[in-house]
């Protein structure tokens, strides 16, 4: 399959599942390399079956494809191999042979069973940039655990300043709604991936990149971290407001709610008059974002009156005409007829084999001239076994022939 974009003509091999992996090669994907996707014989990604929600067939019947597995595996070819065989572990690392990249997030050690760890296929493919992307890494008392994005949340410290505090209705910790450290750990291994490439460039020499969950997920905690580590202060649970800025956060209004970010003084000395009191920008309770911050109740209190007599809509157009960040609180469904989701053609349609169309978010990645493209929709398992040996190591019908019949693929 000829490759097209600002990473054409990279090959990656890629044998990861569930979320995090399978995210970072489909980002790969969209930037234009040729990706692989080597599923189990017999069974595929494991995600494929995690559902309901399933994908829907012309009569609006479910399918057994998942909606989650849509979301993460576009741009790719599928591939099944058991490699716990000797002939489908050598068919494997005949493929990393021809690979740029080999991205794998099996338990620390599984692939070395295999020969299909970084040391064993470096010796057949130096320029090989191997990511190994994990629960808790390569090294460490947590190395040989597994890992799921809800239980690094947990684990790594985002629980603790997600929720409503003590004392309010619902307090105690709370998950983030997507899978946060899955989507920064696939972002992570991306990036590792670039950086290794342009290091190639010079030394012509691949490496090894260890990503883990847990890793990822206390790198994204920011003013968390830095909150505990350089002041000696925990944040906290903060629910919707945040710990260092007001107003900052939801608000009623008589259809509902908004999301008002006042994250500066300028942005307030607007937000004032926008609501019928200027004279709140010179009140030293709120003149400054500390004093704000300190006296965040009354000013909620106030500023939920103020807002009394109109709508979502009239209070966003306000807000922003008066230069104050404001926006509706959005469903998913909320974006189907989003104008500016329509102008960016976020929601891209791709066929799909089974079901006729699958929608899946377009990539954030603009480009003057080398655009992302979507080629593939998301796979059937094993749907391109024969292209893909045809193409990437000359395979005949009797040779393919020979490997189904003794259910390698």
């Amino acid at each position: 399959m000829k490759s097209i974009g600002p990473m054409g003509g990279l090959r990656v091999l890629d044998m990861t599942r569930v979320i995090a992996g399978p995210y970072a090669s489909q980002i790969l994907g969209d930037l234009g390399a040729e990706v692989v996707k080597v599923e189990r014989q017999g069974e595929g990604d494991d995600v494929r079956r995690v559902g309901p929600p399933w994908m829907k067939d012309g009569g609006g019947n479910d399918t057994e494809e998942s909606t989650y597995f849509q979301a993460v595996n576009r741009n790719k070819r599928s591939l099944t191999v058991d490699f716990s065989t000797k002939e489908g572990a050598a068919l494997i690392a005949e493929l990393a042979a021809k690979a740029d990249v080999f991205l794998e997030n099996y338990r620390t050690g599984t692939l070395a069973k295999y020969g299909l760890d970084y040391e064993s296929l470096r010796q057949i493919n130096p320029r090989l940039v191997y990511v190994s992307l994990t629960g808790f890494g390569q090294t460490g008392p947590y190395a040989d655990r597994s890992g799921y994005d809800y239980l690094v949340q947990a684990m790594a410290g985002m629980m603790s300043v997600t929720g409503h505090p003590d004392g309010m209705p619902g307090a105690g910790p709370l998950r983030v709604g997507v899978p946060v450290v899955d989507i920064c750990a696939g972002l992570y291994s991306v990036i590792g991936v670039l950086a290794a490439i342009n290091d190639r460039h010079e030394t012509g020499l691949g490496q090894a990149i260890d990503i883990s969950l847990f890793d990822s997920q206390i790198s994204i905690l920011l003013n968390a971290f830095s909150s505990w580590f350089n002041g000696g202060s925990e944040l906290g649970r903060t629910g919707n407001d945040h710990p260092s800025a007001a107003p900052y956060g939801v608000y009623a209004v008589d259809d509902g709610h908004i999301l008002i970010a006042t994250f500066n003084d300028r942005e307030f000395t607007r937000l004032a008059p926008a609501v019928g009191h200027p004279e709140w920008a010179n009140d030293d309770r709120f003149s400054t974002n500390g004093a704000r911050v300190a006296n965040r109740a009354l000013l909620a209190d106030l500023l939920n009156g103020a807002l009394q007599g109109k709508g979502k809509d009239e209070w966003v157009r306000i807000f922003n005409e008066s230069k104050v960040s404001c926006g509706p609180i959005n469903t998913v469904a909320d974006l189907d007829n989003d104008p500016q989701v329509l102008a960016r053609d976020i929601i891209v349609k791709m066929e799909h084999p089974q079901t006729g169309t699958v929608k899946t978010a377009a990539s954030p990645l603009r480009f003057s001239r080398t655009q992302v493209t979507y080629r593939v929709a998301p796979p059937l398992t094993g749907e391109h076994s024969e292209d893909v040996l045809r193409e990437w190591l000359g395979f005949g019908d009797a040779k393919l022939r020979q490997l189904k019949e003794t259910k390698v693929i």
